[in-house]
């Protein structure tokens, strides 16, 4: 079945949830979550060179309409930019700090779904959602599958013939399809999403796969080149001096 997840929103939209996402890199400066900005940062034009540079210039799956007309390539690229740091900074703060185990990961994780749930109502008070994206997934939905099927069976080996050092591979599937079940069931709640006959299967193919895919690898980026703790980093560099 090919699923076509479609979005519907305003220009107001667009302005608050930028201003979230300042606020958020703020936060993360402030606390001193140096490296969870930079990733964050990172996910977000991976987000855009996937979105904009695959699905839109070479598969030719993602559409950006305005007043239902096509958009071209530069309005395409400005509402795809946004979109792309927006998720792919949350997506990534997110799974950032739940594999660092931060000592405040509630807070940050209500502060990010909150802003999902809210933002939607916040925005109506900007008129009618006249911007509306959408993409096709027949093209690419069964590389996605191959990227998750070679990091998960190389987590599945490794357990099996390593005794030392364990990955504990359901806490990185609950991490990989609760970030994107979130957002999806966010969207879909407040009519971003349109309610359809297919909105139950794209929400549970999309959850299960998009971002999840990218856990294996997530997790040996930040185990072999992140793997102390912020918090315990910060603590060790102030004993030294």
């Amino acid at each position: 079945m090919d699923i076509n997840p479609t979005r519907n929103f305003n220009l107001a939209y667009i302005i608050l949830d930028s201003v979230f996402i300042l606020v958020l890199l703020a936060l993360l400066f402030l606390k001193k979550k140096y490296r969870t900005l930079l990733w964050s940062l990172f996910g977000g034009a991976l987000y855009f060179l996937v979105d904009f540079g695959y699905f839109y210039l070479i598969s030719g799956s993602r559409k950006v309409l305005i007043n239902g007309t096509v958009q071209g390539e530069g309005y395409t690229a400005l509402i795809l930019l946004w979109m792309s740091l927006s998720y792919g900074i949350t997506n990534f703060v997110f799974i950032w700090l739940c594999l660092d185990k931060d000592k405040n990961l509630k807070e940050w994780l209500i502060l990010i779904i909150g802003w999902w749930l809210i933002a939607p109502s916040l925005a109506a008070l900007g008129g009618e959602r006249i911007i509306q994206t959408t993409r096709t997934t027949g093209k690419y939905h069964w590389i996605m599958a191959l990227f998750l099927v070679v990091g998960y069976l190389y987590l599945i080996i490794r357990n099996l013939f390593f005794k030392k050092e364990k990955v504990d591979i359901l806490k990185l599937n609950l991490i990989g399809i609760s970030v994107q079940f979130a957002w999806e069931a966010a969207l879909l709640i407040n009519g971003i999403r349109p309610l359809d006959s297919a909105s139950l299967v794209t929400l549970l193919v999309d959850s299960l796969l998009e971002t999840n895919l990218g856990m294996p690898y997530f997790y040996f980026i930040h185990k072999y080149i992140f793997d102390q703790p912020e918090e315990e980093k910060e603590l060790s560099l102030n004993n030294l001096k």
